[in-house]
């Protein structure tokens, strides 16, 4: 049970589609956790949004919620092209803030948030969420256990036809808009795997990649390849394509130790397969209802003062600088 004064209290800013079921009801289910105001430009929407989920406040201007006293922090879920302005803004007004991922456009624009959060006093995390799903979490443990030995090399695969079913569609579709996404689907999927690979086996010590628009179905590149040394001595490469045919689809993380293999899948429900000395093994961990509340109670912990940031605006932005580095235009 958290005491009544050490609730956070939070606003949503970009109350869309990922918060429906994904990260929304996460303020409000976990401990210590409330949900007091969400805020989308569309007003009708933002209302019923609130009225679904019972939330007491609703706006359709972020300045109006930003200045509600009775909110702490601040949940950042728009297309990233508005994440550092939103970032900055609720810094100012004294505000804590969470922010989806990609965490920018860019890796530069990383630098204005970690200014304005060290001026500010306040605190700053970013949504990359799956570092506390369970099933990504046993990955981890069972390599830090020794059950592939030493890990030598990873290889990402990420290929997917041009109407794939884990891409959430919006009336815009702003994913493959560079303007509002960065870049294309590679900017929307990646950081999910990008992140854990650095969370996993250390920072970047050399990298190399490129992207180009292979088959032009929109203004984004669909086609990105990447190779990375790692601290650990771990080489990660991955590949990504978003207009492959509906046979060849394919999401899998492999990683290859001295004394075995473990594989997972990043989307939908994940299957770990583990092949060592002692035979084969699957492992199925279901998903939480609300993918990211594991996170979410993290975060809040962290506002609290009861454990460090769970992830930093500078670790995002080491996955910003991999992501520009893989998805560099073709010389």
């Amino acid at each position: 049970m958290v005491d009544a004064g050490k609730i956070i209290r939070w606003g949503i800013i970009g109350v869309g589609d990922v918060c429906e079921v994904k990260s929304g009801p996460g303020f409000y289910k976990a401990p210590g956790s409330h949900l007091v105001a969400v805020m989308r430009r569309n007003g009708e929407k933002a209302k019923d949004f609130a009225q679904r989920h019972k939330v007491a406040n609703w706006y359709d201007d972020a300045n109006a919620m930003l200045a509600n006293p009775d909110i702490d922090a601040i949940y950042i879920a728009t297309p990233p092209a508005q994440h550092k302005d939103y970032a900055i803004a609720a810094l100012t007004a004294g505000k804590n803030v969470y922010i989806e991922k990609p965490v920018t456009l860019n890796a530069a624009e990383c630098d204005a948030i970690i200014a304005a959060e060290k001026s500010s006093g306040k605190k700053v995390s970013v949504a990359h969420y799956r570092r506390y799903v369970p099933c990504f979490t046993k990955v981890i443990d069972l390599i830090r256990a020794g059950a592939i030995g030493e890990p030598l090399m990873v290889q990402l695969d990420m290929l997917q036809p041009a109407k794939s079913k884990i891409i959430t569609e919006t009336d815009d579709n702003w994913r493959v808009n560079p303007v509002l996404s960065g870049g294309g689907l590679f900017h929307d999927l990646s950081p999910h795997q990008l992140d854990l690979m650095l969370h996993w086996f250390g920072p970047v010590v050399h990298a190399s990649g490129f992207g180009y628009n292979q088959r032009q179905f929109n203004q984004a590149d669909d086609s990105v390849h990447g190779w990375a040394k790692l601290q650990s001595g771990v080489v990660l490469q991955g590949r990504w394509h978003f207009a492959v045919a509906p046979e060849h689809t394919r999401d899998l993380c492999e990683i290859i130790g001295t004394k075995g293999k473990l594989s997972i899948n990043f989307f939908g429900q994940q299957v770990i397969r583990l092949s060592n000395s002692d035979g084969e093994q699957e492992i199925i961990i279901p998903n939480p209802q609300h993918i990211q509340q594991p996170m979410i109670e993290q975060v809040n912990q962290y506002f609290r003062n009861e454990r460090d940031n769970p992830c930093t605006v500078n670790e995002a932005k080491s996955v910003m600088q991999l992501i520009d580095c893989f998805s560099s235009a073709i010389k």
